[in-house]
């Protein structure tokens, strides 16, 4: 799938995130279930999405959780995650990361509120900031047992000391991981109840990946490699959310169509049209499955590739007209196809119903400066201000708000702003070459000791650890 493709689904991806990645497969292999120990700036290099649509109902669903685990006021967040395999994870006490393929693959909203609670056990036990210790301690172990190892192996010719001190702290440090997941269970049954619902989706998942189980670790799934199943953990998980008297409640079906358009949104955007059109036969015309197949329209292309997929989204916004990410939709095909003139319209119309989305508003000021219009350079500029102040919880949601504040700065004359804001952007998104080229050219024109000017000072000079 190209770049572009994948745009309106926000990507955020910095050339640290292979590296990232690698490190985390690394620890995976050595000790089976540790890749939730990578740094949070290593996490940031995950290529995350961002969608106001998706991020609404993730949070509608991680909301009651985290207020029942005692992490509300916005202390931890959802992030999205682009790779097709089920996995879930947290590398601090700030964020829980979802893979899109999670999502996919839950038939239900109560499936991955299951994931939500699980990994807000996790936070709230504290036990990423207890493996880290762990880990720090038992390098240190180990260290003492490779020399004493070495120090047996000379004089017995042989490497088996080395091996048994390796084993010896494996073993030990597994043992605390699934002790860690069996109380992640807990807890996040204990939110479940506290929010009346049900621990069934969370048994789901834990009983389709148990089978995995006993393969070999080239073919796990990264979710049980990192949530490791033992029999005794599930069977008590299995009887404490069968004997929970929510046990029976079922997702309403408001939330389940909200699940079901989250998915087809996903299939729509992150698989080829093939793949949705077999997933989403034209014999099924609910809702979420023309929404895939009119997403799948638009990027199937073709002579009448656009009109199609345009009168889709007609049909879309006739069957109801006061949901925003329609009019959404159709402006994202229309600025694909360079009619982002056409495409203001739909923008505006999506934030009279949403007016919170920042997102919309960052895409509503790119269609703007795209349409060539005078005369919208001073509310582009004061629209991405605000939604940068909106979205400061999301710095992964930066750069692009940045790289239109740069854009419509220049149009304005304002270099020395524009040229900071090109900074922000780069800064971001991870690449700090870039990002101290533009915050030198900045500071000339800017106040010196002005917030602006300090903050392009401190990307000047940043050094980011090794």
């Amino acid at each position: 799938m190209s770049n572009q493709r994948r745009d309106h689904l926000e990507c955020s991806w910095n050339r640290a995130a292979r590296s990232a990645c690698r490190f985390g497969a690394g620890l995976v292999l050595a000790a089976g279930s540790f890749g939730a120990v990578l740094q949070a700036a290593q996490a940031q290099s995950l290529p995350l999405i961002r969608d106001t649509e998706i991020e609404r109902l993730l949070s509608d669903y991680s909301r009651p959780i985290f207020e029942a685990a005692g992490l509300g006021s916005g202390r931890v967040t959802i992030r999205i995650v682009r790779s097709r395999v089920f996995n879930a994870f947290v590398i601090d006490g700030r964020n829980i990361y979802i893979h899109t393929g999670a999502i996919m693959q839950s038939d239900t909203p109560n499936q991955i509120i299951g994931v939500i609670a699980h990994e807000a056990g996790h936070i709230a036990g504290g036990d990423l900031a207890a493996l880290r210790a762990r880990i720090q301690r038992d390098q240190t172990k180990l260290l003492l047992m490779r020399i004493l190892g070495i120090g047996a192996a000379i004089a017995t010719g042989t490497g088996a000391a080395v091996a048994a001190g390796d084993d010896l702290v494996l073993r030990s440090m597994l043992a605390e991981r699934r002790a860690q997941e069996a109380a992640a269970d807990q807890r996040g049954l204990q939110y479940l109840n506290l929010t009346q619902q049900s621990g069934r989706g969370m048994l789901e998942t834990f009983e389709r990946f148990q089978r995995q189980e006993y393969i070999s670790d080239r073919y796990k799934d990264p979710f049980v490699r990192s949530h490791p199943v033992a029999t005794n953990r599930l069977a008590l998980l299995r009887d404490k959310v069968q004997k929970s008297r929510h046990y029976g409640r079922r997702d309403s079906p408001k939330l389940q169509l909200r699940h079901d358009m989250m998915r087809a949104k996903l299939s729509g955007y992150l698989e080829s049209p093939s793949t949705v059109f077999n997933r989403y036969p034209k014999r099924d015309q609910s809702l979420p499955a023309k929404y895939a197949r009119t997403i799948a329209t638009f990027f199937r292309g073709g002579r009448n590739g656009l009109q199609a997929s345009l009168n889709a989204v007609g049909e879309l916004i006739r069957l109801n007209p006061k949901y925003p990410y329609f009019y959404e939709l159709r402006a994202d095909f229309l600025h694909r196809s360079g009619r982002a003139a056409e495409a203001v319209d739909d923008l505006r119309r999506a934030l009279r119903l949403d007016p919170n989305a920042s997102l919309i508003k960052i895409r509503l000021a790119s269609a703007l400066l795209a349409s060539g219009k005078k005369g919208v350079t001073k509310d582009v500029i004061q629209m991405m201000t605000r939604a940068i102040r909106q979205d400061e919880r999301y710095g992964d949601g930066k750069p692009r708000a940045y790289r239109v504040l740069g854009q419509a700065y220049y149009r304005a004359g304002r270099l020395p702003e524009s040229y900071a804001a090109t900074a922000e952007a780069y800064f971001l998104a991870g690449n700090i070459k870039q990002a101290r080229v533009f915050a030198k050219r900045a500071q000339p024109g800017l106040r010196k000791n002005s917030p602006t000017w300090r903050r392009m000072d401190e990307i000047a000079t940043f050094k980011p650890r090794t």
